[in-house]
């Protein structure tokens, strides 16, 4: 099987964020190869303003899943890592997001490839961008007030 490659879109906004986001990012693992990862940004909430900052980042994920496969562990790894089904854009422990899957298009009931609203997103594209020159042009396309509430976090070395 050839190796497709996808980008994750990673965030959380409850407990320890940058502690959920990284154990993400561990669990990738399990389904394929980190080719890559962005650096972890705090980013003002999305959709609904009245909650917590989130911890956002992005990955370049190697995987032979097929993106219906990839959906359906990714599904398992945020219940794993203690997601608790709750309100849309609503505070949570750990989302994985699949933004795109090699140069696929498909618009299916709970799977839209590319991710639908990546483009309008500064937590996405600006991670995104940071791991992937060819995004910089979207990123650079936000507004300042998008890019205003993106500030990436010191990591420990350990």
């Amino acid at each position: 099987m050839s190796a497709h490659r996808a980008y994750v879109g990673i965030g959380a906004n409850t407990g320890d964020a940058s502690w959920n986001v990284r154990r993400a990012l561990a669990a990738l693992r399990d389904l394929g190869t980190l080719v890559r990862r962005s650096s972890l940004y705090r980013t003002q909430p999305w959709g609904r303003t009245d909650q917590a900052p989130f911890v956002n980042a992005v990955a370049l994920l190697e995987t032979t899943y097929d993106p219906h496969a990839l959906l359906a562990a990714f599904k398992a790894i945020e219940v794993r890592l203690g997601r608790i089904a709750g309100e849309r854009w609503g505070p949570r422990a750990i989302d994985l997001d699949l933004l795109t899957y090699d140069d696929r298009t498909l618009d299916e009931p709970g799977l839209r490839l590319p991710h639908p609203s990546m483009g309008d997103r500064a937590f996405v594209l600006v991670p995104l961008a940071e791991i992937d020159a060819s995004y910089e042009p979207l990123r650079d396309a936000l507004a300042d007030s998008a890019l205003h509430g993106v500030e990436r976090l010191a990591e420990p070395t350990s």
